[in-house]
């Protein structure tokens, strides 16, 4: 809901130059764009001032510490939704402060398993309740059923884009790849 007079950080407000002339997908995707750049700009800050450390760092660890016998770098890429050349340099920097290890896989010689070392799951634990009330702090605006209601709206727009990005080539290609079926 906007508020009439609240003050809008332009750090990363990708809807401030709209108007309502613009066409309504237009403004619903850049006002997507601002809040995620809003909310990451402000974590971004967090992590830095509290633990001298970056978003991406945080996002290795929290993976890592999901998967405690350890991801291979293509599956940390995969699912920091980075290049794999971005993980590398990440994993380097937690393999040189001892947070992680890096180890040759046993089951296949090209790829390596990264786990966390007992240092990057404490150094992680201490980050996260930082991190997660911070998030809450952020979306507290929201009472729990516009939240509930903004999480379902956003499956489904989850579910449309996957399903419009299988087919790079928009509905033509969706008709012809249903018709090959």
């Amino acid at each position: 809901m906007e508020r009439p007079g609240a003050p809008v950080d332009t750090v990363g407000d990708h809807e401030s130059a709209m108007t309502r002339a613009d066409a309504f997908d237009i403004r619903l995707w850049l006002r997507l764009l601002t809040c995620s750049t809003l909310i990451e700009h402000d974590l971004r800050g967090l992590l830095n001032r509290e633990f001298g450390t970056t978003l991406p760092r945080f996002d290795a660890l929290a993976q890592l510490e999901r998967a405690p016998s350890g991801l291979t770098m293509g599956a940390l890429s995969r699912q920091m939704m980075v290049t794999n050349g971005n993980v590398t340099g990440v994993v380097d920097r937690l393999v040189r402060d001892g947070l992680a290890t890096r180890e040759p896989s046993k089951d296949d010689r090209r790829a390596c398993i990264v786990t966390l070392t007992e240092a990057g799951r404490r150094l992680f634990a201490t980050m996260t309740p930082v991190h997660h009330a911070r998030v809450q702090a952020l979306l507290a605006g929201l009472d729990q059923s516009d939240a509930k209601r903004l999480y379902a709206l956003l499956a489904l727009l989850k579910v449309s884009v996957g399903d419009v990005a299988a087919y790079p080539g928009g509905a033509r290609d969706r008709e012809l790849g249903s018709q090959d079926g």
